[in-house]
């Protein structure tokens, strides 16, 4: 049985993502939390940095706490699986494989996975649903070297991620995303259930391992009514990077 302060860390969860509580408003104080629950402020304090610590509300103490983002956000505050994510918001994630099959790396390939021109890598083209409703687009290139175990992997798997560590020890460390917006493509558009040329997020990202080692790099397209982004930053810390448009 979970402990009262993690009972009332989900319920105001479901609350900010039922938009009971809006990005930039202001929680509750602690002694009014306390009397809604019917427990002390100390279990109100430690339900309320389970979500400071997830990204969810402001750190700031002896203050209302503000709501910085809500879960259905996808924040690049950490290195998360698209099918992580869901959970985290309690959504089943779902995945299905398109098409995939083997292309000689191209210049760009080989630039991003640090390999030579020519060299065989795969291509999938996944879509990604949340509880059966498709709202990611992925086109994924694999390095050579991890290629056979994604290619063995069945295509309605969940999570990818998931099942490369379990079967061959493989942690994605590291991701660099470039963001922007495009307009939905013929492909996109019948896959993704969306009106040609309607707005999409757009993630181009490369992921590594921890010593460095490039895994796969990809172009994902997220419904824009579906999924929006967040990154938290501070004075001290500022994980977000200008740059002009490529």
């Amino acid at each position: 049985m979970a402990a009262r302060h993690e009972e009332i860390a989900d319920a105001l969860r479901r609350a900010i993502d039922r938009e009971e509580y809006t990005v930039g408003s202001l929680l509750p104080t602690e002694t009014d939390l306390a009397a809604h629950y019917g427990v002390s402020r100390g279990t109100v304090r430690q339900a309320v940095a389970a979500l400071s610590a997830e990204g969810l509300i402001g750190s700031r103490q002896g203050a209302r706490r503000v709501v910085l983002a809500s879960r259905r956000s996808q924040s690049f505050a950490e290195l998360r699986s698209f099918a992580q994510w869901a959970r985290a918001m309690g959504r089943e994630a779902t995945g299905h494989v398109v098409a995939q099959g083997y292309r000689p790396a191209t210049k760009e390939d080989a630039v991003r996975l640090h390999l030579s021109e020519g060299t065989p890598v795969l291509h999938v083209l996944r879509v990604r649903g949340l509880d059966g409703e498709p709202v990611l687009l992925e086109r994924t290139v694999y390095a050579d070297w991890i290629s056979p175990a994604v290619e063995s992997i069945e295509p309605d798997c969940s999570s990818v991620t998931q099942r490369l560590f379990e079967e061959t020890g493989l942690v994605f460390a590291y991701g660099e995303h470039i963001i922007d917006a495009v307009a939905a493509g013929a492909q996109d558009a019948e896959l993704l259930g969306v009106r040609r040329a309607g707005p999409l997020l757009r993630v181009r990202r490369v992921t590594t391992t921890r010593e460095g080692r490039p895994v796969e790099w990809s172009d994902d397209r997220y419904r824009s009514d579906a999924v929006s982004f967040s990154v938290h930053n501070s004075i001290g810390n500022n994980a977000l990077a200008r740059k002009t448009a490529e």
